[in-house]
């Protein structure tokens, strides 16, 4: 089944005021799109009467509650699928529809799996990524050209409101689509930047959103924990030739002793792999994380690869599904249950 379009915004929208509950999913540890996407699709459908929940699985982005606010949530534990992240007793719900924005991958919302299957033709997916898996949901609007997930959320969300142009949306909306926007694309730096992204974003701040209170939140709220961990990545820094006319592959490794020893947070490499991308012979930039896990399982590794645009450059997307991952086509990641070494290695015979 190919992962494409099977429903316009305005239908797409139709499917979802017909409800009259919905629960709002994304990837595990959302980023900024995710979240924006997550948040405006809800506070838009709160707006039309439908009652919403958004669920998120961690680790989560510390700005999260600030951002969030008063919006319905419940937060889950990775690979917990049936417990809340509060630890509360838990039921789980029946809604009207579910609405998966930003991914369409099942090994994303691997934690929901079990709940999701059966519930394909009550489900939506809104995304904006080149791979995903077509049977979880029947109802999808898939643009890939787009520059972030929020910019093909825009219009649903004018439909939920009969609003002719996102200039016109209740700023509580127009906030996290600028937010995905933003993040999305490096604050308006990366290639996948198009005509309609700006116009997009100048409707957003005409509709109240504060853009420099937003990058303040995002992106000048570090730790220095999280400087010393950048420290030890860079310092880890291997370049190999791939064959790419574009450059070198710039690997980058972190351990769990090194997120203990800098007293850093799992989540604190966000960025990291853009970084080395400013070395002129580089052409792509992977870091490759330790992950956490049970006594007894198998080493993960986490893989992030980044890619300088250009017409040789590496398609990390095509890259990152051989080794069951996906993404774009100058961003993308995966997980591989094997040591950093083999990962290592196997990430360079895939791009070789």
């Amino acid at each position: 089944m190919k992962y494409d379009s099977t429903s316009s915004a305005a239908e797409i929208a139709a499917t979802l005021r017909r409800a009259r509950s919905a629960v709002v999913l994304t990837h595990a540890k959302p980023d900024g799109d995710a979240v924006g996407s997550t948040l405006a699709l809800a506070r838009a459908l709160s707006l039309c009467r439908i009652d919403v929940e958004v669920w998120y699985i961690g680790p989560n982005p510390k700005w999260l509650d600030e951002l969030a606010g008063s919006t319905p949530r419940r937060e889950f534990a990775p690979m917990k699928p049936t417990t809340p992240g509060d630890g509360r007793p838990w039921t789980a719900p029946s809604p009207d529809v579910v609405a998966i924005v930003d991914t369409g991958s099942w090994q994303q919302v691997a934690e929901m799996r079990s709940w999701l299957e059966g519930r394909a033709a009550s489900a939506v997916i809104i995304d904006h990524h080149t791979h995903g898996d077509a049977e979880i949901a029947a109802h999808r609007l898939v643009k890939t050209g787009a520059a972030s997930c929020t910019e093909v959320l825009a219009p649903v969300c004018c439909a939920l409101l009969n609003k002719g142009s996102p200039a016109t949306l209740p700023r509580e909306i127009a906030e996290p689509l600028f937010l995905g926007l933003a993040t999305d694309t490096g604050w308006f730096r990366f290639n996948s930047v198009n005509p309609g992204t700006l116009r997009l974003a100048a409707d957003l701040i005409e509709a109240g959103v504060d853009h420099t209170r937003l990058y303040r939140l995002i992106e000048q709220q570090d730790t220095i924990s999280r400087w010393r961990l950048l420290g030890r990545a860079l310092s880890s820094v291997q370049l190999f030739d791939i064959g790419s006319e574009s450059g070198k592959l710039a690997i980058s490794r972190l351990t769990l002793r090194d997120f203990d020893e800098c007293e850093a947070d799992r989540n604190d490499t966000g960025g990291f792999a853009d970084m080395v991308l400013s070395v002129a012979e580089v052409g792509a930039s992977a870091i490759l994380t330790e992950a956490d896990v049970a006594p007894g399982e198998a080493p993960l590794t986490k893989i992030s690869i980044r890619s300088k645009p250009g017409p040789a450059a590496l398609d990390a997307g095509t890259l990152t599904k051989k080794l069951g991952g996906g993404g774009h086509y100058h961003a993308a990641g995966a997980k591989v249950r094997l040591s950093l070494d083999d990962a290592q290695k196997q990430l360079l015979n895939a791009a070789r």
